[in-house]
């Protein structure tokens, strides 16, 4: 499963840096068949420890991680939905990603100058925001002029869409994203079809100065005014030392953690592990594993996806094919010691097509 972020943001606010920091965890491409790398694209690994103790437990010789794409996508500046600055280019490249991580520089630095002239985090949000609804909202207003003759007609699918989009123009009208809106499940993939960027998922990435103060840190009008924002809009964001992580690239180990240190950083804890874990929650994915002497490795799938289903993240076929699955927690086939003891305490489970795969299971598919 290919899924991609796609990095947004004001110029000099930190996207590069940031996606620097994110490429230092990449991961080799040819693990990942049909996986068309551009520079602009890092295919980084998701942490997870799980992943790991399975794979020194079955003496695997290959381990191979989940992944998340992130795309570095040019600065937005104020009327792109107009076609200022990359504008165009721009839209089309966020729409084209799944998700959004949008870049809110909450540093202090005279040499790195703001485009409008001073650090305001929430007045950089509220620019991006609406040069997106902005593009929605061009977009809703031309679909709803086509679909105007069927409408007429009463035909049923025109008037269902004609409904809906003309709920979203006024959400969009009054500056909220289309997400905002409380739509049922059937009325989702009508919205979908339209490709509407206030649609996608957001995670805001506040980027700290390296060593500079967490949020909870700042006794600021303007942070506090963030914070209280994210918490009225149910936002999901991440605080991140990217610029740490840049003056590190070059060191491993307990030499970095030292380094580290020295720029005021937290040992052991950069923020780039957090913004990769939040932004693969983001995208409402979890990881099963397989593993054995030959590879361990965690793969993608949706949330509540069926065993079968959960298969074809291996191969297409499983779906069609498949007959049972054997499944164990992960935890749980670590303590057993070994799949046979887990099997005679009946910590193996046989599982059918029914079956809501959980996050962290091992599963053996029997097609």
């Amino acid at each position: 499963m290919s899924l991609s972020i796609g990095i947004v943001g004001l110029p000099n606010v930190g996207k590069s840096t940031l996606f620097n920091a994110l490429t230092l965890k990449s991961v080799p491409a040819e693990n990942y068949p049909f996986c068309t790398i551009d520079p602009s694209v890092g295919v980084v690994a998701v942490p997870d420890d799980r992943l790991w103790k399975l794979s020194e437990f079955s003496k695997s010789a290959k381990t191979i991680p989940a992944i998340v794409e992130f795309v570095d996508i040019a600065g937005l500046v104020k009327g792109a939905s107009e076609g200022e600055g990359l504008g165009n280019k721009f839209l089309t490249n966020i729409r084209e990603t799944d998700a959004i991580l949008q870049v809110v520089r909450i540093f202090e630095d005279d040499k790195v100058i703001h485009v409008n002239g001073k650090i305001d985090p929430q007045g950089d949000i509220e620019t991006i925001n609406l040069e997106l609804i902005l593009a929605d909202l061009e977009t809703v207003k031309k679909r709803l002029i086509n679909l105007g003759r069927d409408v007429k007609r009463g035909d049923k699918p025109a008037l269902l869409e004609n409904d809906i989009l003309t709920r979203i123009r006024a959400a969009l009208e009054a500056g909220k994203l289309a997400h905002s809106l409380d739509l049922k499940d059937e009325e989702l993939p009508v919205v979908k079809s339209v490709h509407l960027l206030t649609m996608k998922p957001v995670l805001y990435c506040l980027n700290k100065k390296a060593g500079g103060k967490n949020l909870d840190e700042i006794n600021d009008e303007r942070f506090q005014k963030l914070i209280s924002y994210f918490e009225s809009v149910g936002a999901k964001w991440v605080v991140v030392d990217a610029g740490i992580e840049h003056e590190l690239k070059d060191l491993k180990g307990d030499e970095k953690e030292v380094f580290r240190k020295e720029l005021g950083g937290v040992v052991g804890n950069d923020g780039v592990d957090n913004l990769i874990k939040k932004s693969y929650e983001l995208l409402n994915l979890m990881t099963y594993f397989t593993t054995g002497e030959d590879e361990t490795r965690a793969w993608t799938i949706l949330r509540g996806s069926t065993a079968p289903i959960a298969g074809t993240a291996i191969h297409t076929d499983f779906k069609d094919k498949f007959i049972r699955a054997e499944v164990i927690a992960w935890d749980k086939f670590l303590e057993a010691g070994s799949l046979g003891t887990a099997r005679s305490k009946g910590l193996v489970r046989t599982e059918g097509k029914e079956y809501i795969v959980q996050d962290g299971d091992v599963i053996e598919f029997k097609i």
